[in-house]
């Protein structure tokens, strides 16, 4: 049964895999909006944009020319944020404490069709995207040097994404991200407690309640997480504990792609637009361990709030205290589900 404190009264959640706190405030949802309206783009894309980099067959501005690929696309960022042969150093100067870092950066087109998103794709087409991610995840994973591998999709021009062309990135580097390391703390302190992963337990309590899943199939659950922070947040959960997506078997990869397709058409159908957000899997890292702590999940940060034209800014109290909602994730999950 819905508690009805949580719809009705300030509160807080906690986010059991950071530690940290997401203030929900439902009481303000219903409070005017006179701030800042995001244009919303009624374009019809090519499926081929002679002037696009990533666009089969053209040309990228580094002067290498795209292959006529047919499916998914890999090649090396021609603006990495880590580089590979960087130069090894430290600066312990007091509080002036930094670090170098190494690392690959590559770029993944979905498909070379210009015109479509994910949620343009079927599950098929999509399973291949998840081969590849599981081919580059290994390969890198592998590298003595790496030990960890992102991978990530910002889909969107309000997401900072600068070629619309269908595509998304894999950063791999030699330690740990800030939202890893906490991760990785939070599930290995639980798996050392119980002998079990954290995520898996937490699974079946939200499978017996019911309130926040939006899609299930025989191998994953979509939901919103209970300490969701942005307004339409949702998370990918393999039933079983796998600690990385190497661990999907042949049907599993496509169940997954179903996940993706569902949800991300789902979005679309929410404000009847391309839906922007931040996608990314985060997974045990390629450390050599055995992480058996580690249960890999796929998240999704979209951040509009009431309509294609308001988007949930953080500012103000979510960059000086904590995030904040006003939406609850129970009133977010029903809007979705009802669309399926």
């Amino acid at each position: 049964m819905e508690n009805t404190d949580l719809q009705d009264y300030s509160h807080k959640r906690l986010n059991i895999l950071t530690g940290e706190w997401v203030l929900v405030s439902p009481h303000r949802a219903k409070r005017p909006w006179q701030g800042q309206n995001e244009a919303v783009s009624n374009e019809v894309r090519p499926t081929y944009d002679e002037s696009c980099y990533l666009c089969a067959g053209n040309t990228r501005i580094n002067g290498e020319i795209n292959p006529k690929y047919k499916d998914v696309f890999v090649f090396t960022n021609d603006f990495a944020a880590l580089q590979k042969d960087s130069k090894t150093f430290a600066v312990n100067n007091g509080l002036l404490v930094a670090q170098s870092e190494t690392g690959i950066c590559k770029v993944v087109c979905f498909s070379p069709d210009h015109s479509k998103s994910l949620a343009d794709m079927s599950p098929t087409e999509i399973e291949k995207v998840v081969r590849v991610w599981q081919k580059e995840f290994r390969e890198l994973g592998d590298q003595p040097n790496i030990n960890y591998v992102q991978i990530f999709e910002n889909k969107g021009a309000v997401m900072g994404c600068s070629n619309p062309h269908p595509h998304g990135q894999i950063w791999s580097q030699s330690t740990l991200p800030n939202e890893v390391e906490k991760k990785n703390s939070k599930q290995l302190a639980y798996y050392n407690k119980n002998k079990r992963s954290l995520l898996g337990d937490y699974l079946k309590q939200e499978l017996e309640q019911k309130e926040r899943i939006i899609f299930e199939n025989e191998a994953f659950v979509v939901l919103i997480p209970f300490w969701a922070v942005w307004p339409f947040e949702t998370m990918i959960v393999p039933k079983k504990h796998q600690t990385n997506i190497l661990e999907l078997k042949a049907k599993e990869a496509l169940l997954y792609a179903e996940a993706i397709s569902v949800i991300t058409k789902t979005y679309d159908k929410l404000f009847n637009t391309s839906f922007p957000y931040s996608s990314g899997i985060h997974q045990a890292p390629t450390n050599g361990e055995e992480n058996k702590h580690w249960h890999w999940h796929m998240s999704f940060y979209p951040p509009l709030l009431r309509s294609a034209t308001v988007k949930k800014f953080m500012v103000g109290y979510e960059m000086f205290g904590s995030p904040q909602r006003d939406i609850t994730a129970e009133t977010a999950v029903k809007m979705l589900r009802n669309l399926l």
